[in-house]
Order: C-alpha cells, then sequence, then structure tokens
C-alpha cells in the first residue's frame, strides 16, 4: 500500500516534469525564446491567467496549449492524490493497528504487565519473549514504545501509576506485574496501586537504594530485586571464588538449570500440603526420617509467601505449605511421588519440574 502511494507521487512528479520540458519545446520551435515560453508554460499550468506571451495565431498553437493546460493539471491532479494517499493509508494503518492492539489487550488473561522499557525492561522482555511469554508493555515515553513495538511486543503508551493504564491493560486478568522503573517513588506507588486493585497478582519491584526494599514490601510487592546489590554480591563472588563462578556461567550458558541437575541424576520436587494430608502437623524432621536420607530439604515455602530455606528439623508444617526437595533421581520414595504438585517452577529464572 506504501509502496503504491509512493510510486503514484513519483509518477506524477516524473509525468509533470516532462509535460514542462515537452511545452517549452513545442513554443520555442514555434519560435519564442526560452524565458517567454517558459513564461507560457508557467502561466497556463498553473492557471495565473496574466494572459499570453504572444498571441496564439494558429490553431496547432492553440491546440498545443489546451494539450499543456490538460497534461499538466493531470499531472500536478495526480501527484497530489499520491499525497494525499500516502497520508489517508497512515491514519487507516494506524487506526487499524490501535484497533488490533485494542483486541489482543482484551483477550490476554494470565499475562505479565511489564512497566517500563529501559535498560532492565528490555532485558526482561526479551527473556520473557523466549520463554514464550504473554506480556505487554507500559511505558510513557513514545520512544520507548516505538522501539518495543518493533521489537514486535504488544504495548501500551501511558503512566503506569495510573489506574485507567492498568485497568486498559487487564491488571485484573494478569498473574503478575513487573516494575522496573529507574524511580523509586514510582515504583512504590506502582506497587501500591496495583496491590489495590488485584490482591492476587504477584508483584516483582526493582529498588535502586536499598532502603527503598522496605517501602515496596509494605506497599505489597511480593519479590523486591535491587540491582546494585545483586551487581556487587556477583562481583565479590567473582573476587572470592572465581573458578566456581565461571563453571556456572559456563554451564548456564549451555542449558538450564533444569537441565543441568539432570545430568548430575539430581532432580527437584515440591511437597505441597494439602488439607487431608497426613504432613499437616508434622514437622520437617518427619519428612527427613521417611526419606530415609535419599534427598534433602531446600527450602519451606508458607502458605502465605514466607520462605524459609533449609528450614529446621522441628519446623511445623500447616496445611498449603510447599516443600522442596533435592535429591536422586529414582531415589525418591513412594510418599514424595504422591505428593509431589506436578506443575513448572522457577528459580531465579531457571525452569524447573
Amino acid at each position: 500500500m506504501r509502496t503504491s502511494s509512493f510510486r503514484r507521487i513519483v509518477i506524477g512528479i516524473l509525468f509533470f516534469a516532462v509535460t514542462i520540458l515537452f511545452a517549452v519545446a513545442g513554443y520555442m520551435m514555434a519560435g519564442w525564446g526560452f524565458l517567454d515560453a517558459v513564461y507560457m508554460v508557467v502561466i497556463t499550468i498553473f492557471g495565473v491567467g496574466y494572459g499570453e506571451v504572444r498571441p496564439l495565431s494558429s490553431p496547432i498553437l492553440k491546440l498545443f496549449t489546451i494539450f499543456v493546460i490538460v497534461a499538466g493539471a493531470l499531472s500536478v491532479a495526480y501527484t497530489v492524490s499520491g499525497f494525499v494517499q500516502l497520508i489517508t493509508e497512515g491514519e487507516i494503518r494506524r487506526a487499524l493497528n490501535l484497533k488490533r492492539m485494542t483486541k489482543e489487550i482484551e483477550s490476554l488473561e494470565n499475562h505479565v504487565i511489564l512497566c517500563g522499557f529501559g535498560r532492565i525492561g528490555q532485558l526482561v522482555a526479551r527473556k520473557l519473549k523466549a520463554d514464550h511469554q504473554a506480556f505487554i508493555v507500559v511505558d510513557n515515553d513514545p520512544i520507548r514504545i516505538a522501539m518495543a513495538r518493533e521489537q514486535g511486543y504488544l504495548v501500551y503508551q501511558g503512566n503506569a501509576t495510573d489506574e485507567t493504564i492498568l485497568e486498559a491493560v487487564g491488571i485484573q486478568r494478569a498473574k503478575s506485574l513487573a516494575t522496573v522503573l529507574p524511580n523509586d517513588a514510582a515504583n512504590v506507588f506502582i506497587t501500591l496501586t496495583a496491590r489495590e486493585m488485584n490482591p492476587d497478582l504477584m508483584i516483582l519491584a526493582r529498588g535502586e537504594m536499598p532502603s527503598t526494599e522496605k517501602k515496596l514490601r509494605l506497599a505489597g510487592a511480593n519479590h523486591v530485586v535491587l540491582p546494585a546489590s545483586i551487581s556487587a554480591l556477583r562481583m565479590a563472588h567473582l573476587i572470592s571464588h572465581p573458578s566456581a563462578v565461571d563453571f556456572l556461567a559456563q554451564t548456564n550458558g549451555h542449558q538450564g538449570l533444569n537441565e543441568f541437575l539432570a545430568e548430575l541424576d539430581i532432580q527437584l520436587n515440591e511437597i505441597v500440603i494439602e488439607a487431608n494430608a497426613s504432613l499437616v502437623g508434622g514437622t520437617v524432621g518427619d519428612i527427613e526420617v521417611k526419606g530415609q536420607g535419599t534427598f534433602i530439604i531446600v527450602a519451606l515455602r508458607r502458605a502465605d509467601g514466607e520462605v524459609m530455606i533449609h528450614p529446621h528439623r522441628n519446623t511445623y508444617l500447616a496445611q498449603g505449605d510447599s516443600v522442596i526437595l533435592m535429591g536422586h533421581q529414582g531415589d525418591m520414595p513412594n510418599f514424595v511421588q504422591q505428593n509431589v504438585l506436578k506443575r513448572e517452577m522457577r528459580y531465579r529464572g531457571a525452569r524447573l519440574r
């Protein structure tokens, strides 16, 4: 469509130029001077109507002038129509894209709302796309929105601190929201607003200052990521344990954590303590005794979201708790296999099953 518009404009301009050259040449062949011929062509094509430079005495010259008027008017009209078509097509395409985007947003469910498409947001979006996770980018900067659209992401331009914007991107149907703006105050406000609009939403928030973590959690964030702290910790690990860090980095560069553990004949499983399970009221030590040393308990996640790394043996289990186990494949006892919740887990971005 756009190529057709440009072609029409180019053809119109070329036809107009040929008409002028042909008309000037025709008047000069009739014995007119070059300047008189050019002047006659201009006032004839553009309809100025100052009168002929010289009397049009012969019928051939009159017919030639009529031809110049018709050809010039048609070429100008054809060129202008190309410009009008180009503008109209752009507006129509913009309206169609807006309608298509609105339909896509309305059809989203269990998606991720990514607030901010800066340096961190672009990395998050790239990973979400690689994991085939439905998500929508929300940003107030038209340049970043255009950049995200060029990369094929679903976008919505607006201020994520506005409730109407979050409502428009389907926050009620979303499963999680990640606010990665470089402004801590904006991230706190977005978290507070999103938590109020959807109490069940998983919220991940970025914080620049360590003191912001407490504010974000009070605002309702489930997880808070401090990029500066993570970078500093990794640098410290590289200084203290360079070989181990390089080994893990090279390993994860070729495969995920789950695949790496599988090569070592190790698997991660999760036991969810159901309402009628015999483990309700028991302790972590009871599970270890039944396991007969075939696995270790990595973590315990409470029903309210609290995570306990390597919990004590005397820690009691309640309904809704999840126990994460790690052990050799095939050595998991029967009661673990029966109670494992067969769903996909994630650990620091790697898929675990």
